[in-house]
């Protein structure tokens, strides 16, 4: 758990503290004032990551050169942690644990995990495949590190190989063939192995995202969750291989785990086209804790629970049902308006132009 949490020249905090309690702590302020700040503040702890795709520099305040997050961390042992990321508008940060100074941002991952759900969080079945794709594979990663390693090297042979597409022109000379060749196996081996993860997490999430979804919006809702490429029928070998020509004329990998879709239906029908946004905004949300209660599960160690102005975008029933049902472990709820009575919260934090008020 996070037990204080400090900022200093984050967006719009010239400095400011935040203890925070083993239970819920709700964080009230009107819009503008920091609160989605202060959320984002505590996954980017986590993952060095700003979840509303903000670049690094784009988080130290105006006016300043870096900025500080320092979190003081307490873990299921009781163990103290600190981890201390600065933030640069020139060059590079840097990130320590216990004062010692990590080279790689991967060893950072599994220190401490974080579950925000956010309202642009809709995009998850409202948007392109590759926000479903990136839901899938941050899940993988928060279960096993590993994971992290994995996605980077396909990207990285994708990459490659459509540098190499393009470098062609549509017509391959032996050492060029040669080559692709040699990508193919590449991509053929690395994308196998996140397909069959990808498909093994989809087989585990699932129950627990309906679940989640029936419980917010009622039994019988008929939610299913479906990740079946075609290139996992044949094998991406082969797939690549019959792809070939189109891939070359087109100068870009067709086929793959890059391009692959997690199909999200309510009823038998495509959520992302014929839900309601009421239902798209509840299993966007059913996505979100799914995937929490299945990496407290298979970690044994529970995220904390982030949520960023959530009840304003649902109504009464499903906000009190949400509230009535969350997890076990920390949880942060942000919010503009009053604090309602199923929130229960053992603390509360106003802000007010970026400080406590």
């Amino acid at each position: 758990m996070i037990e204080r949490l400090e900022l200093v020249d984050y967006r719009n905090y010239a400095e400011a503290t935040f203890d925070l309690t083993a239970g819920t702590t709700v964080v009230v302020g009107d819009n503008g004032q920091g609160k989605t700040n202060f959320a984002e503040a505590l996954a980017y702890i986590a993952t060095l990551g700003s979840f509303r795709g903000a670049p690094g520099d784009a988080l130290v305040r105006v006016g300043a050169s870096t900025a500080i997050v320092r979190a003081q961390l307490r873990d299921d042992d009781g163990r103290e942690v600190l981890i201390e990321a600065e933030l640069a508008t020139v060059g590079r940060g840097r990130v320590q644990v216990n004062r010692q100074r990590l080279a790689r941002i991967r060893d950072l991952l599994g220190v401490l995990r974080v579950t925000v759900f956010a309202p642009d969080d809709l995009t998850l079945v409202k948007g392109g495949p590759g926000d479903r794709r990136r839901y899938l594979d941050d899940t993988l990663v928060a279960l096993a590190v590993k994971y992290d390693a994995l996605r980077l090297e396909l990207d990285r042979i994708v990459k490659q190989r459509n540098t190499l597409l393009r470098q062609a022109g549509g017509r391959l000379d032996a050492d060029a063939e040669f080559t692709l060749d040699v990508w193919d196996a590449k991509l053929s081996e690395t994308g196998e192995q996140f397909g069959r993860a990808r498909a093994a997490l989809v087989d585990q999430a699932g129950p627990y995202i309906i679940d989640s979804y029936e419980y917010l919006a009622g039994p019988g809702a008929g939610v299913s969750l479906l990740y079946a490429p075609p290139w996992r029928e044949t094998g991406l070998a082969a797939a690549l291989a019959a792809a070939r020509s189109d891939d070359l004329r087109r100068a870009v990998s067709t086929v793959g785990p890059h391009r692959d879709e997690l199909e999200l239906r309510i009823g038998g029908l495509p959520a992302r086209t014929h839900a309601s946004q009421g239902e798209q905004r509840t299993l966007a949300l059913a996505l979100r804790l799914g995937a929490h209660r299945l990496v407290a599960e298979k970690t044994g160690s529970t995220p904390v629970l982030v949520l960023d102005d959530v009840l304003s975008e649902l109504d009464n029933h499903r906000a009190t049902a949400l509230l009535g049902s969350l997890p076990a472990g920390q949880i942060v709820i942000t919010t503009a308006g009053a604090i309602p009575e199923a929130a229960t919260p053992d603390r509360v934090i106003r802000i007010a132009g970026g400080a406590i008020a």
